[in-house]
Parts: C-alpha cells; sequence; structure tokens
C-alpha cells in the first residue's frame, strides 16, 4: 500500500511540468514576484527537511544499526550531492536547462531541454519516492516543493516547441512527457534496490537525498527565483517555506 502511495506522489509531482506546459498553451505567465515567492518557498521546504529532519533520520538510522551514524551520514549526504551535480555537469551546456540556450532552432531547444529535463529529474523522482514509501507524511511537502519546482521546467519546455510546431498544445503534452522521468526514476530505483532496502539503506538514502534536495534547492530554484528580479521576495518566500515546514513538522506526532 506504502509502495502505491509513494509513486502515486511522486507521478504526482512529475506531472507538475504539465502545468507549466499549461500555463504556456493558455498564454498565460506567472508574475515575476509570484514566481520568485513559489520557488523561493520550494526551496525553503527542500532545504528546512533535508537538514532537520532527512538528514538527522538517515543520521540516527545508521547509528541504530551500530555504525557510525555521524561519519557515514555525512558521506552519504556529499554523495547525493556528487551524483545530481555530476549530473548536471556532463549534460552537455548546449542542452543543460540551467544554460543559456536561446540561440538555435526554437524545436530543437525545446526538445534537448526536454530530455535535459528527464535526466535531471529521475534523481529527484527516487528521492521524492523514498520518503514517501518510509513515512507518506513526510513525503507528502517534498512532493509538493518538488512539484512546484517542475512547474517552471514545463515552460522551459512548451516556449519553444509552441513557437517550433506553432501547435500550443502538442506542446504541453511534451512538456507533460518530460516530468514522466520523475515516477521512471522512482520505479527503476526501487526495482533495483527494493531487496537492499533495509535500515541501513534507508538510512543512506535518507542522508543522500538530503544532498540531493539541497543542491536542486541552491544551484536551481534560488537562482532561478532571484533572476525574476525579485530578490528579497525570493528570500522571504524561503523563509515562509522553512516556517510552514518547521510548524507541520512540530504539529506531528513525535
Amino acid at each position: 500500500m506504502n509502495v502505491a502511495i509513494a509513486f502515486g506522489m511522486t507521478l504526482l509531482a512529475g506531472l507538475s511540468t504539465g502545468l507549466g506546459g499549461l500555463l504556456v498553451a493558455l498564454k498565460r505567465s506567472p508574475g515575476d514576484r509570484f514566481l520568485a515567492a513559489s520557488l523561493g518557498f520550494s526551496a525553503g521546504v527542500m532545504v528546512y527537511i533535508s537538514l532537520v529532519e532527512l538528514l538527522p533520520e538517515g543520521v540516527d538510522t545508521l547509528a541504530g544499526e551500530g555504525a557510525d551514524g555521524e561519519l557515514w551520514g555525512t558521506v552519504a549526504f556529499f554523495a547525493g550531492i556528487a551524483v545530481i551535480a555530476l549530473i548536471d555537469r556532463f549534460v552537455p551546456e548546449g542542452v543543460n536547462p540551467h544554460e543559456d540556450h536561446s540561440g538555435g532552432s526554437m524545436g530543437r531547444v525545446g526538445v534537448v531541454t526536454g530530455l535535459a529535463i528527464a535526466v535531471h529529474n529521475f534523481p529527484e523522482g527516487f528521492a521524492t519516492f523514498i520518503s514517501a514509501l518510509e513515512d507518506p507524511v513526510m513525503g507528502v511537502p517534498i512532493a509538493i516543493a518538488i512539484a512546484i519546482h517542475n512547474i517552471p521546467e514545463g515552460i522551459a519546455v512548451a516556449v519553444p516547441l509552441r513557437e517550433a510546431t506553432g501547435s500550443k498544445w502538442k506542446a504541453a503534452g511534451w512538456a507533460t512527457l518530460s516530468g514522466l522521468a520523475e515516477p521512471l526514476g522512482a520505479l527503476i530505483g526501487y526495482l533495483l534496490l527494493r531487496s537492499f532496502l533495509g535500515p541501513v539503506t534507508l538510512g543512506a538514502a535518507y542522508a543522500a537525498i538530503a544532498g540531493v534536495m539541497v543542491f536542486v534547492s541552491l544551484d536551481k530554484l534560488l537562482p532561478t527565483a532571484i533572476q525574476t528580479g525579485r530578490h528579497h521576495t525570493a528570500i522571504y518566500g524561503m523563509v515562509a517555506g522553512m516556517a510552514v515546514m518547521a510548524v507541520s513538522l512540530l504539529l506531528l506526532p513525535n
């Protein structure tokens, strides 16, 4: 049952790229202030839950199995950062959604942006899935935060494809499909690792997921939010995300 719930959360988070595509299809663009605040909020949720909940949970779980929790939790945390950073590093600059690729064919830009985003979404999907698998309540805010930051990615795919094909709904459809990499990453990761999902593996996974989340927040969400020109709004949104996450964790039963 938990597997189905976790996969459902991951699927919904991934399909939120379709909301970005829908905004493009409807020729509506979120204002700079809203975009900065929502991306900042998402970053705040992810950073707070990573450092206050996931990483300590990973350390405690590893320690409970007789391992040096502080040591191996730290190693796993930075390993998570290394994995997502290497994925980011080895996606060619011309197709990396973090880089300026406004030149060239609009259709090619849309396709390669979609492919690059799909590659980036694999570890994010697995992170969402594992968090929700162990604790669906804790998985909800993570899935929501991932969903929020997937919306601009959907826009990044749909805009050039709409210009190239002249079909706004086809562009929206491809934007939605690009988000399916997240549930696919969750499914592949689970099938490969399910026989190893004991306490030690879960502890290491929690710490690694925390690293992935922190990197995504600092490398993708905050820079994108600040690029809107609403620097303070982005920071206020981030603080608000942290505050909401803090309150929600305080209200959860121990």
